[in-house]
């Protein structure tokens, strides 16, 4: 059966309506895959997750700095329902093993939930040589290294390659259980693994912005979909149970 692909989205906009952008629809289409998107709001999180084979955390605004992170003025689109929902997605993606993909926003929520931290305003740290922005707040490329003997090498078969940047934030104190595995040229954090992990990856870059035209970036979501459809039995005991939510309403 075609995996299905759960989506985060961005909160609710002055419309009252939520949105994600039509490229990582169409990158996971083209990987062979379905995808669903998942607003904010949801209180049943593992329920969610129990409707999907792989979980994509998408790009989007800054965390709140309730993880212990410091304000700046640059800091944009803060949602705390946003951030209530993947901050539980990614406990229990991790609890369950489920296949999951970080871009962007994404990587810096997969961090800030194992206990990492974030720089508020990346130019601060590492200057403006390497631009992972454009003014005012537009994508720009720039030049990404990726470790040697990592999952992420494997998947887009090349150590050194150009990726649409789009973000002022980064990881600062990487997790205890991530390693990094990807750099840009400034030393900025670009990737990370979770070695205990059947899958999780995370690209602090947006491949899905260049995917349609560039092959190295749409292997991202090819290796992803991949791994989705390789690791799928191995959590289907799992899925066939009620979760603990469900059957405590039953007994009631």
């Amino acid at each position: 059966m075609t995996p299905l692909i759960g989506i985060t989205t961005y909160g609710r906009d002055e419309k009252a309506w939520f949105a994600l952008p039509s490229n990582y629809i169409d990158a996971i289409r083209s990987a062979g895959a379905i995808p669903i998107m998942f607003p904010p709001g949801e209180t049943q999180p593992r329920r969610l997750l129990d409707l999907v084979d792989g979980l994509i955390l998408a790009g989007g605004g800054d965390l709140h700095r309730s993880y212990g992170g410091s304000h700046h003025d640059t800091v944009y689109m803060v949602d705390r329902e946003r951030d209530a929902t993947e901050l539980g997605l990614v406990r229990h993606v991790i609890a369950d093993g489920v296949p999951t993909l970080g871009i962007c926003r994404g990587t810096q929520v997969i961090n800030v939930a194992l206990g990492g931290t974030l720089h508020a305003h990346l130019p601060d740290v590492v200057g403006e040589g390497v631009l992972h922005r454009a003014p005012p707040r537009e994508p720009i490329a720039h030049a990404i290294t990726v470790r040697l003997g990592t999952q992420l090498a494997t998947i887009v078969d090349r150590l050194e390659f150009e990726a649409a940047s789009w973000h002022h934030q980064a990881i600062r104190e990487v997790a205890p259980r991530l390693q990094v595995v990807a750099h840009a040229p400034d030393g900025t954090i670009e990737g990370v693994e979770m070695p205990d992990h059947p899958w999780l990856v995370a690209v602090q870059w947006h491949p899905e912005l260049t995917s349609a035209t560039d092959a190295t970036q749409q292997r991202v979501f090819d290796g992803f979909v991949e791994a989705v459809i390789r690791l799928r039995g191995d959590r289907g005991d799992r899925r066939a149970r009620p979760d603990h939510e469900t059957e405590t309403r039953r007994r009631d």
